[in-house]
């Protein structure tokens, strides 16, 4: 049984703005829940947590697009090396807090963590929804193609 593709199936839509809105949706529920609950220690936690991962991902996300765009090739090392170096990213941001003594009166750490927790499953569901999303064909048919070239009906069920 085969089903009959059409040209042009590919959405415009890319996994990257799917992602952005599933974070962002992230970072807003967890702003007005510490809100409501812990007040502005809880709010700068959980926005500034939220916003440097998004940042972080997106801007992950754009540099291995745009690598893969100009060098197929090289855009599974790039994606692992950037992968690391996001990691890295937000291992120096949450040092740098600590050295830098923002103590519980300014922003709250289990928000904050709360907040890169929260927007890291939620970019990756947003990512995945997104790019499942898309149709994007196994092969290019030749655009020339000849009805001899199309495959022939065949009843099926015959040994």
């Amino acid at each position: 049984m085969t089903t009959e593709s059409k040209q042009g199936t590919r959405s415009r839509v890319s996994p990257l703005l799917g992602a952005v809105a599933a974070g962002a949706v992230a970072v807003l529920v967890l702003v007005v829940a510490a809100a409501l609950t812990d007040g502005r220690p809880a709010v700068v936690g959980a926005a500034s947590g939220g916003v440097l991962t998004l940042v972080v991902f997106a801007l992950g996300v754009a540099s291995v697009g745009a690598v893969a765009r100009l060098l197929p090739a090289a855009s599974l090392l790039v994606a692992l090396l950037t992968y690391a170096l996001q990691l890295l990213v937000l291992a120096l941001v949450v040092a740098a807090i600590q050295r830098a003594g923002v103590g519980a009166e300014t922003l709250s750490r289990g928000w904050f963590a709360a907040g890169v927790i929260a927007v890291t499953l939620l970019w990756l569901v947003g990512q995945v929804v997104a790019a499942t999303r898309q149709r994007i064909p196994l092969y290019d048919a030749p655009e020339g193609a000849s009805a001899s070239d199309q495959p022939v009906p065949h009843p099926g069920g015959e040994r």
